[in-house]
């Protein structure tokens, strides 16, 4: 499941009704504006693409001039990296070895692959 936060831009006179909008789509949820004619909105999506999709919805929506999404989460992809640091090469023993001297330690710009 991917939640990103979207900052919709209106002229302010327009606020109200994108926000009628906004409540009635069903593709995003609101949060909140200020008196400058930005509102904040989450969508969710299960990828990247349903979440595009969902914000092109926002672009078109009438009074809006911009819709950007600001933040994005992406669970999917945070599991991912978790699978791949507990799959990937371990620490090297030496790095846990009380008597390793820091004079000993040779750096050639990448640890991994070096058989330490």
């Amino acid at each position: 499941m991917n939640i990103s936060g979207i900052l919709v831009q209106t002229k302010v006179e327009n606020t109200e009704k994108v926000i009628i909008q906004i409540k009635a789509a069903d593709c995003c949820d609101y949060h909140m504006h200020d008196g400058k004619g930005k509102i904040v909105v989450t969508i969710e999506g299960a990828d990247v693409s349903e979440e595009i999709a969902k914000l092109r919805i926002l672009e078109k929506m009438d009074g809006v001039i911009s819709a950007d999404m600001v933040y994005a989460y992406a669970e999917d992809e945070l599991d991912q990296e978790r699978e791949k640091l507990a799959k990937g090469n371990k620490i090297p023993d030496w790095l846990n070895d009380p008597n390793a001297k820091p004079e000993d330690i040779k750096y050639n710009g990448d640890l991994r692959g070096k058989g330490f």
